[in-house]
């Protein structure tokens, strides 16, 4: 069997694991209204899926060293799909606070272990393949919000009964094309999970920080996008699909990102869509009037989404077959619990009586320092894969 075959099953599944994830921000607003909550709770929600997304990656790379990664990639799927079952039939705030954070685990678990399966089933195309599973993934952002604008004229949990059905089934699609298919054995010398992680940690923290930070950002941005368009003075329906642009401008940009990733020297890379994304923020703060507003949200949009495989690549490219999924299941860790308590830490200043706009320029500005901070280490030869040399670190 082809590994294209089975690549195409992988794309379908991340579909369906990063649909489960940001589906809960255009429904933040039918939380608030149908369980009686404040901005702060609905936030909450949103940051345990993304904290759920955090808390396995490092337990399932331990498991990527004892057991196979088609074995951990079916164990996501089936979570998965209970995830979203649990959503559709929760009667009140504490269990969809359980089954968000189920689905968010099913999300982590996959990540940590389709990524690094990836890379090794085209190790001579890193940056192309993980665009192409990064537009896979783009696709169900562009499709939340329309998603749940259909569901919401007959009930916001149809959307998670659809999700749970077809997760179900793309989990027996990808099992039965993985036992016909020749695997790579390039993780078979991965068995040490602590001695990857300490022997990889000045990478893993380099990618950490800059990816951390700037997605904590980007969640507490996303996930009251609606609500701060609304409150900029744009019709709710209006508000609501400009998270469609936003998400649809970063189909290319995975595409584009992911070719550009295996050309260009990492770090200046990473640093250069990391002030692009800042400038982005600042134009939405900025931007009144329609057309303002969806130039600066495709800014921000395609910015954001350049930053996710070229932050793969730069991790999966650099560690070694032996270190691989475990070095790399850490910085995933690391990085979704920095950026998980973005719509938290958001939704909490705005319930406080912040205003958005003080809000974001506060956290662009904390961004811009963040890359004046890492220009110069470049610059010093002190960040890994940077001005000192793009190898691989031992």
């Amino acid at each position: 069997m082809s590994r294209t075959r089975l690549f195409g099953s992988l794309c379908a599944l991340v579909f369906l694991m990063n649909f489960a994830r940001v589906v809960f921000a255009p429904l933040v607003g039918e939380f608030i209204g149908e369980f009686g909550i404040g901005e702060g709770t609905a936030g909450l929600i949103v940051t345990l899926a993304w904290l759920g997304s955090a808390a396995p990656r490092i337990p399932a790379g331990w498991a990527l060293t004892r057991v196979s990664r088609r074995f951990v990639i079916l164990g996501s799927g089936a979570v998965l799909t209970l995830g979203a079952l649990g959503v559709a039939l929760a009667p009140g705030v504490p269990t969809l606070m359980v089954a968000a954070f189920a689905i968010g685990c099913a999300s982590g678990v996959y990540f940590v272990a389709a990524n690094p399966f990836i890379a090794e089933l085209f190790p001579g195309r890193v940056g192309r393949v993980m665009g192409v599973h990064g537009m896979a993934s783009q696709l169900a952002a562009v499709a939340a919000a329309p998603v749940v604008t259909v569901a919401l004229w007959y009930d916001w949990r149809a959307a998670f009964y659809g999700l749970a059905a077809v997760a179900a089934a793309g989990t027996l699609v990808f099992v039965a094309l993985a036992s016909r298919t020749d695997l790579p054995d390039a993780g078979s010398r991965d068995t040490d999970f602590a001695g990857a992680a300490r022997g990889e940690w000045k990478l893993i923290l380099a990618g950490v920080v800059l990816m951390g930070l700037t997605s904590f950002v980007w969640q507490g941005l996303f996930n009251f996008y609606e609500l701060y368009m609304v409150d900029k003075g744009l019709p709710q329906t209006t508000a609501r699909n400009l998270l469609t642009v936003i998400f649809a401008a970063g189909v290319p940009a995975f595409l584009v990102s992911g070719d550009l990733a295996d050309r260009l020297p990492h770090v200046p890379y990473l640093l250069g869509i990391v002030s692009t994304f800042v400038v982005g923020v600042v134009f939405v703060v900025l931007a009144s009037g329609i057309v303002p507003v969806v130039a600066a949200s495709v800014v921000v949009g395609f910015a954001i989404h350049m930053l996710f495989p070229a932050g793969d690549t730069y991790l999966l490219a650099s560690l070694p077959d032996e270190s691989r999924a475990s070095a790399y299941a850490v910085f995933s860790a690391g990085m979704m619990s920095a950026q998980a308590a973005g719509s938290w830490v958001v939704g909490e200043a705005i319930e406080a009586g912040a205003a958005y706009d003080s809000v974001f320029l506060a956290l662009a500005g904390g961004l811009a320092v963040l890359v004046v901070a890492y220009a110069l280490l470049d610059r010093a030869g002190r960040v890994p894969g940077g001005a000192a040399g793009a190898e691989p670190t031992t």
